[in-house]
């Protein structure tokens, strides 16, 4: 149940101000059918981050225990860092599959957006650390329905007042101790 908790609020920080959230506002504003954007962004997300988590439940499966903590560790610091990067989407994520539909342009653009994105690794380095994949699949799916969704039905206007520096700096710290933990060994936290 842990790896659900952790994984669907680190994942729901994480995501607000990141380009698919931004992608989400624009896909809203350009169709304004939320419905088919919703279900586009959710088959996207699970398919994308059910490839991911099972990249990381592999990886646990390859790797020492030893290698698996110093890669785990480094890595949800790499992905402190990361956060603090603000994102910018870019002009081809928001022009691909415009005649598949809302659905199909919504489905293929977030599946690209989300590629080697910090949420998708940060769901390969969670799978990788927790026990069960399939729940921090299922809780990075729904931090990431957490944040877009809101995007997709109020759009900018609720974007122009979130914190984001202050957002993602929790982000940050969250990832950093999450980090600094896995690699000090201290199992009783996480």
């Amino acid at each position: 149940m842990e790896s659900l908790l952790v994984s669907t609020s680190v994942v729901a920080l994480a995501e607000i101000g990141d380009k698919t959230q931004l992608l989400a506002f624009i896909l809203a504003a350009r169709f304004r059918k939320p419905v088919p954007i919703v279900a586009g962004i959710l088959c996207a997300t699970l398919v994308n981050h059910g490839l991911a988590g099972a990249l990381g439940a592999w990886i646990t499966s390859v790797l020492s225990p030893e290698v698996l903590r110093w890669v785990l560790g480094l890595s949800f610091l790499a992905m402190a860092a990361w956060t603090l990067i603000p994102d910018e989407i870019e002009e081809d994520e928001a022009k691909v599959a415009r005649r598949l539909g809302v659905f199909g342009a919504t489905l293929v653009t977030f599946f690209l957006a989300e590629m080697g994105d910090k949420t998708q690794i940060a769901t390969i380095a969670m799978a990788a650390h927790y026990a069960n994949p399939l729940l921090v699949v299922i809780g990075t799916t729904l931090g990431m329905l957490i944040a877009d969704v809101p995007a997709v039905f109020v759009g900018d206007r609720f974007a122009a007042k979130i914190p984001m520096k202050l957002v993602h700096s929790i982000a940050a710290a969250i990832f950093a101790v999450m980090g600094l933990l896995v690699l000090f060994r201290v199992d009783a936290a996480f």
